[in-house]
């Protein structure tokens, strides 16, 4: 998936989508997408001058992103489509941080589906460098309708 099915996907735009690309996908399983990270992104500013380093949050919001893109692309087990939901983040456990994700690094974004109801999911998610674990952590997302077409 590009950048143009990412942004039909997702309402996250500019500067809050934190995902350019999907290798890999298995509708209800898992996802692979990439961020890249560089020097123009606007959190470097003040994150830290001299010492520009990706803040975690935002890490565990591009796993989150890459996590919702996987539901958008499965069904819940009484075969609903996801097409039409938004995904609300709702809380993250496990939560951690490995690496510092740096400017011109590739972020490399794993989302694992390990349960996916009608209105809730849950899923586990990492993000790496090179091989090596940036950040990682277990997800809950709530499931809504999205906006419907006279409110956009």
């Amino acid at each position: 998936m590009d950048i143009q099915g990412i942004l039909k996907a997702l309402p996250h735009r500019y500067p809050f989508l934190l995902v350019d690309r999907v290798v890999e996908v298995e509708p209800g399983k898992r996802l692979v997408a990439i961020k890249n990270v560089t020097i123009n992104e606007q959190f470097f500013e003040g994150h830290f001058p001299g010492n520009p380093v990706m803040p975690g949050v935002l890490v565990m919001e591009a796993l989150a992103q890459a996590g919702a893109l996987l539901v958008k692309a499965s069904q819940t087990g009484g075969g609903e489509s996801m097409a039409d939901k938004y995904l609300y983040l709702a809380g993250i456990d496990k939560a951690r941080f490995r690496r510092a994700v740096l400017p011109g690094d590739q972020l490399r974004l794993e989302a694992e589906v390990t349960q996916i109801r009608s209105n809730s999911c849950k899923m586990i998610g990492r993000a790496t460098v090179d091989g090596q674990l940036a950040a990682s952590g277990e997800f809950l997302s709530v499931i809504v309708d999205g906006p419907s077409e006279e409110n956009q």
